[in-house]
């Protein structure tokens, strides 16, 4: 475990050493702009926004910029259900045919498949992302499966339709591969607290915690980052349904920046939801510190557990999986001077955030650049930049 000397001692040398990441990265032109916020043992060390919002505009960066969140909303929707399984109304080893009796995916031989919150929560479920698939004639594109981030007019309802007519990737619980379970989870969420998705994340999570900017539309664009593509010689603006593969020989993401605004574009608990770098922090902290309006320390636990069984994540060594969020199983292998333990994910809108609970740190990074603020150099950097204080 790397000893970390309390930025709280130090906050002008975190403070420096982080904005000259971002700085760099925006210099460089691999940034259009960025906010990041930190926390150390329960205290708010850094809270600054970089850089533009909408470069063509000449609108700068703000502290409470709203972001599209993509990804970033798995922890919030897997905390949602966790709250549920705190009430005793849902439980994680059960078949969620007892929620979602028409949900009846199978595996590729044709046999029924046992599916459970655990698996969903875990990505173990055996689902898929059609991003992933490499043509247009794979699976979930030739059933019109929407991945959350594009703009298909379909309900949430339908797009579960959609997922159950193709089979499998694999029986649940006997591998790891991420998808759209966590929006199979937001139906099953929706379902058993007898309302729509956005009403049951706010009733849940987003309320009690005053996440007042976390919602599924954005009402006020203005505080809207405007979202940019990785590009050279600078990131170009993202265009509406335009197609970004997310790693090479795969089809990609489609992305509809406009979606976030569409109050009629299904809920998607995996990639569909807007938010402020604060309210991200806000959330994370609450796990961490095992706030009481959530949820009890033993279930924060097994959301931070390793479900995967050993499994290795594709192109994260020493990663596993817990329930929402990674969780890093050995940090020498991963090459990372992370604690044993720390949680992490990020989204493709360009998003990175971890936790270190050994530490008592939560660092929070949203960018209006995919995929750089995602998984470039800037990610890794940041990281370091906050270790090396």
């Amino acid at each position: 475990m790397t000893t970390l000397l309390s930025p709280l001692a130090h906050p002008e040398r975190l403070s420096a050493a982080v904005h000259s990441v971002v700085q760099r990265a925006i210099h460089e032109q691999r940034l259009t702009g960025a906010v990041v916020a930190i926390a150390c043992r329960g205290d708010i060390i850094y809270h600054l926004a970089s850089g533009m919002a909408d470069r063509e505009a000449g609108a700068a960066m703000k502290t409470d910029t709203i972001f599209r969140l993509a990804s970033v909303s798995k922890p919030i929707v897997s905390t949602a259900a966790m709250v549920l399984i705190a009430r005793q109304q849902l439980t994680l080893d059960t078949d969620i045919r007892r929620w979602l009796p028409d949900f009846l995916p199978v595996l590729p031989d044709g046999r029924e498949a046992i599916m459970t919150v655990r698996q969903l929560m875990s990505h173990t479920a055996g689902l898929g992302y059609r991003f992933f698939e490499s043509d247009e004639t794979s699976p979930y594109a030739q059933a019109g499966v929407s991945d959350g981030m594009d703009d298909s007019p379909i309900s949430l309802e339908e797009n579960l339709q959609r997922i159950a007519r193709v089979p499998l990737l694999y029986p649940p619980g006997s591998s790891w591969g991420y998808s759209l379970a966590t929006d199979v989870l937001g139906a099953l969420v929706a379902r058993v607290h007898g309302s729509t998705l956005a009403q049951a994340v706010e009733d849940l999570v987003t309320g009690p915690l005053d996440m007042t900017d976390t919602a599924f539309v954005a009402t006020d664009a203005s505080r809207v980052a405007t979202a940019y593509v990785s590009d050279v010689p600078r990131p170009h603006r993202l265009n509406e349904s335009e197609r970004v593969p997310v790693v090479p020989g795969t089809s990609g993401i489609i992305f509809s920046p406009e979606r976030i605004f569409n109050h009629n574009a299904w809920p998607s608990a995996g990639g569909g939801m807007a938010g402020t770098a604060r309210d991200i922090l806000r959330l994370l902290e609450a796990l961490r510190q095992g706030d009481k309006r959530l949820l009890p320390i033993d279930l924060v636990a097994e959301m931070a557990r390793d479900q995967t069984d050993g499994a290795e994540l594709p192109e994260m060594p020493g990663v596993g999986f817990g329930l929402g969020f990674s969780v890093l199983r050995d940090p020498i292998l991963a090459g990372s001077p992370e604690s044993t333990g720390t949680w992490r994910w990020g989204g493709a809108y360009g998003h990175a955030w971890f936790v270190d609970p050994a530490q008592e740190l939560s660092v929070v990074a949203l960018t209006n650049t995919l995929y750089e603020g995602m998984s470039g150099q800037f990610v890794n950097a940041l990281r370091d930049a906050v270790y090396a204080v």
